[in-house]
């Protein structure tokens, strides 16, 4: 129960003090936001580089954190 708590906390941090992730999701959001204006025909394209740009930031975020706790 107390590693869930550990890691419920490390998530929780993760996105409430990271202002790197929320600059990369806006920015995600963004630039579908762009697509979906630029191309009002194909939303897929702009659902695609929402899904897509928002996992790979977290991805990146996450992979950069646990690269930051193994050097602690």
């Amino acid at each position: 129960m107390n590693g869930v708590i550990t890691a419920l906390h490390q998530l929780a941090h993760l996105f409430v003090e990271d202002g790197s992730l929320a600059l990369a999701i806006l920015g995600v959001v963004i630039l579908a936001g762009l697509f979906a204006f630029g191309l009002p025909d194909h939303p897929l394209v702009a659902g695609a580089i929402l899904l897509l740009g928002c996992l790979g930031a977290l991805i990146a975020n996450v992979a950069r954190a646990a690269r930051g706790t193994r050097s602690a």
